[in-house]
């Protein structure tokens, strides 16, 4: 296989332009589960020597907000190649939870549509905090880690579409 200079061939094996960029915008609430997501997603683009820059917002549905104005603000310049969400939505005794986690979801979606580049759904909806941590590094994996595989996938999937 051959590739020009400004492509890595990272530890995942996925092809990459050696500048490509992410942004990760997390959440404050629910830190302890969010700080976990995010350290997951640092260890695989740091593996894959992928540049991030992280964005804190307040709570998860503040998080599409954040990333269409992030992309409206930078678009001419330091356009990120994908966008990262993370969060944790606990549900709690309020129908809260349902809109919260509805929101976001369909806000996602409509990035996706929306914008050039992928957005990443990494944002845990749970019942508990066990089923939280079950998605940290436990019996479901990491969420963090597996989100930034997806970036990684689906940022090299977009390059295989540029004519060489």
């Amino acid at each position: 296989m051959s590739f020009s200079s400004k492509e890595i061939l990272n530890l995942s094996g996925i092809l990459l332009k050696q500048d490509a960029c992410i942004i990760i915008v997390r959440t404050e609430w629910n830190a302890h589960v969010v700080d976990k997501l995010e350290e997951g997603c640092i260890k695989v683009l740091a593996a894959n020597k992928i540049k991030y820059k992280i964005i804190t917002v307040p709570g998860a549905f503040e998080i599409v907000f954040a990333i269409k104005n992030y992309w409206e603000t930078y678009k001419g310049t330091d356009k990120p190649d994908s966008f990262i969400a993370l969060g944790c939505i606990i549900k709690g005794d309020t129908p809260h939870f349902d809109y919260v986690c509805k929101a976001v979801t369909d806000g996602i979606v409509q990035l996706n549509l929306l914008l050039p580049v992928p957005v990443i759904f990494g944002v845990l909806t749970v019942n508990d905090q066990s089923q939280a941590d079950e998605r940290i590094g436990g019996t479901h994996g990491h969420k963090g880690e597996e989100a930034a595989t997806s970036a990684l996938k689906m940022v090299a999937m977009q390059q295989s579409f540029i004519p060489s």
